[in-house]
């Protein structure tokens, strides 16, 4: 458990909260692990009936902590599960296999995870003003948590493979018209109609919801998926690319790859 994560259940609804936003809500490996064993805990637990993330703050999440992968990267880190640094498999594994329903509710910026989750929920609530951005090649790193698979499914290979490799942002309105979100709303209105549509949700017959969404998803398949992209991850995350990227991100310069070996 971690303060930066904050989990409440009232009403069939489990909300949980990232709670960090003097860091932009980047994710540490506590907070992954506190956000996946929650909702694997939520799928056998009869009280919950939908799952609300959402966070404090002008931020949904900058994604990973870089101080993180910069210490992988100089071998300090600490693997675990799915060939990912300890921490972030909890969280995207738990996704893949949830049974419960998840809506989230984003504002200000999500970045890397912070988009790829939302492929795995089954709403999204969105502010207008919000930008969404996969920056994994700009890190010398490679897409994780099935987005792979999912992304392109969502808004087609062309857009995909420009969020991935050119890093290019997505505004709020435009995530809501590619199918990424459920609806594009002013920033004070986004978790006050995400809440709505989760009570919604934990309102309804749950064998009957909790079938509709197996039926939806394919989990086998994006398991397997997460496994593939965690080993290229890890693989890159200890490469000379990712290390010029993260040294010119802590030296707030632009990354010169013409000098890495191919």
């Amino acid at each position: 458990m971690t303060e930066h994560v904050l989990i409440d259940k009232s009403g069939g609804v489990l909300t949980v909260t990232f709670n960090r936003p003097e860091k932009k809500n980047a994710l540490t490996r506590d907070m992954y692990e506190t956000v996946g064993r929650a909702i694997d805990e939520a799928n056998d637990d009869p009280s919950v009936r939908c799952v609300l993330i959402q966070a404090n703050g002008d931020m949904f999440t900058a994604g990973n902590d870089l101080s993180d992968f910069a210490k992988a990267n100089q071998g300090q880190g600490d693997a675990g599960e799915g060939n990912r640094p300890r921490g972030g498999s909890a969280l995207i594994t738990s996704l893949a296999r949830a049974r419960v329903p998840i809506v989230a509710a984003v504002q200000g910026r999500a970045v890397g995870v912070g988009v790829t989750m939302l492929l795995h929920c089954d709403m999204v609530f969105i502010a207008e003003d919000a930008l969404l951005t996969t920056p994994f090649v700009n890190l010398a790193l490679v897409p994780e948590a099935a987005s792979s698979i999912l992304l392109p499914a969502r808004i087609g290979h062309a857009r995909a493979f420009s969020m991935f490799v050119l890093g290019e942002a997505v505004s709020g309105k435009t995530a809501a018209e590619w199918g990424v979100a459920n609806m594009a709303l002013p920033a004070g209105e986004v978790q006050v109609r995400a809440k709505a549509a989760a009570e919604a949700i934990a309102a309804k017959p749950p064998a009957a919801v909790a079938i509709t969404k197996q039926l939806m998803r394919e989990s086998e398949r994006y398991l397997a998926r997460i496994q593939e992209e965690g080993t290229h991850f890890t693989a890159q995350l200890k490469s000379p690319e990712a290390a010029e990227a993260f040294s010119a991100f802590a030296e707030k310069r632009t990354a010169d790859f013409s000098k890495v070996p191919a």
